[in-house]
């Protein structure tokens, strides 16, 4: 009896706990929802208060609405609302702790305000005598960084005063200033430890040399980046310790050709002697290791690439958790830290870090300080300790789980940066299609566009802008292909043993001519007719290996060995112009191991001609339903699905601009020699969403039975339009029968409605491919199976991004071979076969959503199989 009392009583002293931690947990946040009248709850389940009572000077104040809603906006609170300052107005937020720090947030919506023109509007920020932003245009950094709504972190020294007064004032007589929410949390001390070292920087004290180190305690800090690495989002509801934090997957940021591979423990992380609300436990649970093969670690770094302001100071936060089964003890898994070329620390060793405790979290943080020599950038990198007399780590490799990064502030008090700049590729981009469509971008601020600089944006966000400044690095840093022209920059090698530069197939082609971008005709080979007839026998018919809506393709051989296939218009039509120009223009700016490779083009005598790789298994739907004697195995397909997703992934999320592929079906995807998926057909892709509306209008394009039913209704096209179409596929490939069968009974013609029936009665295995009941993992099927019924949401916003399908389908694949344990979500560089690769996809075969570089301004005509080739960095002990 005694037993049980004592454990209702604990039982209720828990209750009244984390009661009172609720309460205090509201009575030390704040949410304003600026220009409320009523506030709202936003869709973490977070109550926003209107900011009226808390505006103490802001009598020129507008309460106001977007003109239209926007889509791409996190969440309705606060985005909906916004206050707009024509005036210096100020803020007084109540600060309950004045002794802890406070973490403050500022939200913004740069959308069209009635009345105001919204590229008009800079604005200056303090939070007491600290300066947070300076002639800041949140217009102008959405731009640039391609988002719709920024969101601004700081974490605050003690305020040591009951108010906290944020200060905001138009910068200059014509702007205007705007906010849309504030937030403030009064936060834990998250630096507890000691004050970290000074990268690259040492004192001379009595003969001896010491590291500097630096008290980020008593500093104000900007957030540049918090990454979940080799794990995906977590959102600010699934934070700890209250602090509602965003963590982003780390995909946009890796640097190079080999990024590792992914991996998930399913067992219990402990925090050990670390506070809880340094980091959420779903950051240890995952990490991005370099991989298994040893000799190929000791060739590369694993490397991150951050843009952020020049001339500050910045604070480098890792996060470890050792769930390896290969480490389990003191210099099993050695590896040293670089932090922008300099080493931040050797013989880091997790075990012995923690005392040979397994699966525990850890953190550790550096500082370095960022100059205009460096061209704004940070780099991170871990590479396994090995030397040269064999004495090292048993096991060559690195891992990390988390990256934070913070700018630090200093004595200035200012942590003010400049304004991000359009990078040169957007800017023309944006300059081009202005041209074609007149006053689609009169409102671009044009006078931003001299420098290639992105500060640091809060949330580790800015993955679409990242890609366009390093894209427009590699521009730079490439060496000219040999043969070009001088002035003509390419950035892709020459296919073949052709050098025709832009300017010269420019001359050989007709007068009627499609417009064919200078950019575009540089970057891919300028193909004769003579050629093209030469390669298919004069379009002999028993060279055609299929026919598509453009017209027949044909296999063909050019350069005496190298088989291609080529894509001929059908001459008689005068239609397929556009998705001629269409395919040119995006295929040429584009390389990744799951794209299908465009060689080349012809344009001659009204003859359309496209030559491409040749595919040795031709497409996905022969192998599945069409009579092929190949009978692919659960894993093939699975392989080839995750093949196929990180195409589109790199697609949505990779290139400069969103790229909306719109015809997504297992025709589509292409199996090459080796088995490796590959996207193609570009014809009907589109570019996009404007970031203002999120979505494209257009008439609407694609097959049916793939075809997403919301784009059908509303002719508003996005990228979960892909989402749909390939949910439809996920489904092809697991039944082997097409998408729409008309002679099929009227509830089994869609094979999208028919599987999603089954899925939801709970008897989906009786409709999968006969080859392979009894022969797939349950707990596999079953996730493949929800990920495929998640693609065929109705509405788009209910569907994943094709990154999440990717984790999803890695994680399927992990659940076929190993279903307990550690789990390695992708393998290094993918099927790290480069010796066999093509030359020309060699230097840019990666899965990183970055940069069209070749490594490290590799030369193109370098045709030796060394592996080394293809590595991001050769480690050094002064590299990075």
């Amino acid at each position: 009896m005694l037993t049980k009392s004592y454990i209702l009583l604990l039982v209720i002293l828990c209750y009244i706990s984390s009661l009172h931690a609720a309460l205090n947990n509201d009575q030390n946040s704040l949410f304003l929802a600026c220009g409320s009248q009523n506030g709202g709850v936003d869709e973490d389940m977070i109550k926003w208060e209107p900011d009226t009572k808390y505006l103490v000077s802001g009598d020129k104040s507008v309460m106001t609405q977007p003109e239209s809603p926007d889509p791409l906006a996190p969440s309705v609170v606060p985005y909906t609302n916004a206050r707009v300052f024509q005036s210096e107005s100020s803020y007084n937020l109540p600060v309950t702790n004045q002794t802890a720090h406070v973490m403050l947030r500022l939200r913004f919506n740069p959308t069209p305000y009635p009345n105001f023109n919204i590229s008009k509007s800079f604005m200056t920020v303090s939070a007491g005598k600290v300066t947070l932003l300076n002639n800041f245009s949140a217009y102008i950094t959405a731009e640039a960084l391609s988002q719709s709504c920024i969101t601004k972190e700081y974490l605050l020294s003690p305020v040591g005063s009951p108010t906290l007064e944020i200060k905001i004032k138009p910068f200059g007589d014509s702007s205007f200033a705007f906010i849309n929410g504030i937030e403030m949390i009064t936060a834990p001390d998250i630096f507890y430890g000691p004050d970290p070292l000074m990268v690259g920087f040492t004192t001379s004290i009595q003969n001896s040399v010491t590291q500097q180190s630096i008290s980020v305690k008593e500093n104000n800090m900007e957030l540049a980046y918090r990454l979940n690495v080799g794990g995906q989002y977590i959102s600010p509801k699934n934070d700890s310790g209250g602090l509602m934090r965003s963590w982003y997957e780390d995909t946009p940021y890796l640097y190079g050709a080999s990024i590792g591979i992914t991996m998930r423990s399913n067992m219990t992380i402990q925090y050990d002697n670390m506070p809880s609300y340094v980091a959420p436990l779903a950051i240890y649970e995952s990490c991005r290791s370099m991989g298994y093969d040893s000799n190929l670690n000791k060739n590369y770094n694993l490397t991150w690439v951050f843009n952020v302001d020049p001339n500050f100071i910045y604070l480098v936060r890792l996060h470890w958790c050792d769930f390896s089964i290969d480490a389990t003890k003191y210099n099993s898994m050695v590896f040293n830290v670089y932090v922008n070329g300099q080493i931040a620390e050797t013989e880091v060793d997790l075990v012995a870090m923690t005392s040979g405790k397994k699966k525990v979290a850890i953190v550790k943080d550096y500082v370095t300080r960022v100059d205009d020599k460096e061209g704004g950038q940070l780099w991170v990198a871990v590479h396994p300790l090995v030397h040269a007399l064999g004495v090292g780590s048993e096991i060559a490799n690195a891992i990390v789980n988390g990256i934070e990064i913070f700018k630090i502030g200093g004595g200035d008090t200012s942590l003010a940066g400049r304004n991000p700049t359009m990078s040169d590729l957007m800017q023309k981009y944006q300059e081009q299609h202005s041209k074609e469509a007149p006053g689609a971008f009169a409102n671009q601020n044009k006078s931003h566009s001299n420098t290639v600089i992105i500060s640091g944006a809060a949330g580790g966000v800015a993955a679409f802008g990242l890609a366009a400044v390093l894209v427009f690095v590699a521009l730079k840093r490439k060496k000219r292909s040999p043969g070009a022209e001088p002035g003509i920059t390419s950035w892709l090698p020459i296919h073949g043993n052709s050098h025709s530069s832009g300017s010269k197939s420019a001359s050989r082609r007709s007068a009627g001519s499609t417009a064919i971008s200078s950019d575009a005709a540089s970057n891919c080979r300028y193909f004769s007719l003579a050629e093209i007839k030469q390669a298919t026998k004069n379009f002999d018919e028993s060279y055609v290996i299929g026919v598509g809506g453009f017209g027949k393709v044909y296999k063909g051989v050019i350069d005496g060995d190298t088989k291609v296939a080529i894509k001929r218009s059908n001459p008689s039509s005068q239609q397929g112009v556009n998705e001629f120009q269409t395919e040119i223009e995006l295929l040429s700016m584009l390389r990744h191991r799951h794209l299908v490779s465009l060689i080349g083009f012809c344009e001659e005598n009204n003859e359309m001609v496209l030559v491409y790789d040749h595919m040795a298994y031709g497409t996905l739907r022969e192998h599945l339903y069409k009579g092929n004697k190949t009978v692919l195995s659960w894993k093939q397909r699975l392989e080839i699905c995750i093949g196929a997703a990180r195409g589109l992934h790199y697609l949505h999320t990779g290139s400069k601009y969103t790229i909306i592929h719109r015809d997504v079906k297992s025709t589509n995807i292409l199996l090459n020699d080796k088995w490796v998926a590959k996207v193609s057909d570009f014809g009907l892709s589109k570019t996009g969403p404007n970031m203002n509306q999120g979505h494209v209008s257009t008439v609407v394009k694609g097959s049916f039975g793939y075809l997403d039913p919301e784009y059908f209704r509303r002719q508003q096209l996005t990228e979960k339009s892909d989402v749909y179409s390939f949910g439809v596929v996920l489904f092809e490939v697991l039944c082997a029968r097409p998408a729409l069968n008309p002679t099929r009974s009227k509830e089994q013609v869609s094979l999208a409605d028919w599987a999603l029936a089954c899925q939801r009665k709970g008897n989906l295995e009786d409709i999968i491919d006969p080859h392979l009941k009894g022969k797939i993992n349950p707990e596999c099927l079953k996730k493949f199976a929800e990920t495929a019924e998640k693609c065929l949401a109705d509405n788009g916003v209910d569907r994943p991004s094709m990154g999440d399908v990717l984790w999803n389908l890695e994680h399927a694949l992990q659940l076929e071979d190993n279903p307990d344990g550690v789990i390695s979500i992708s393998e290094a560089t993918e099927d790290v076969d480069h010796d066999n690769a093509d030359q020309h996809n060699l230097i840019a075969m990666h899965r990183s959503t970055l940069s069209l570089e070749s490594v490290n301004g590799t030369d193109n005509n370098n045709n030796n199989n060394n592996k080394n080739d293809v590595f991001s960095q050769i480690e050094s002990p002064t590299a990075r």
